[in-house]
Formats: C-alpha cells, structure tokens, sequence
C-alpha cells in the first residue's frame, strides 16, 4: 500500500505526533484512558511504518 518511501516516513512522523498530542491531551477520568490508549495504538502505528522505510 505505501510503497513509497517518503510517504511512509511523513505519514509515520504525522502519526506519532498525532498519537503524543492525544497521550497529552487525555483528560483524567475514565474517557481519558479510552483516548490515552487511542494514542498509544496511533504512535505504535507510527512507529512501524517508521521501521518499514
């Protein structure tokens, strides 16, 4: 699917910033884990693509 090397790299850096902002973000209460774990997911995500280029 992203076969192209530079595009993975931009869309694994969005990614990982976009998971910090939602880990950052999360409010302290129980919705808050919901949205911390949402960032977690989006970062690994982020991260893997980072691995794959």
């Amino acid at each position: 699917m992203w076969n192209k090397r530079r595009s993975r790299r931009v869309l694994a850096g969005v990614l990982v910033g976009l998971g910090g902002v939602l880990m950052a973000l999360a409010p302290e209460i129980w919705a808050g884990l919901l949205v911390l774990a949402l960032g977690v997911v989006i970062e690994l995500a982020g991260i893997a693509l980072e691995r794959q280029s």
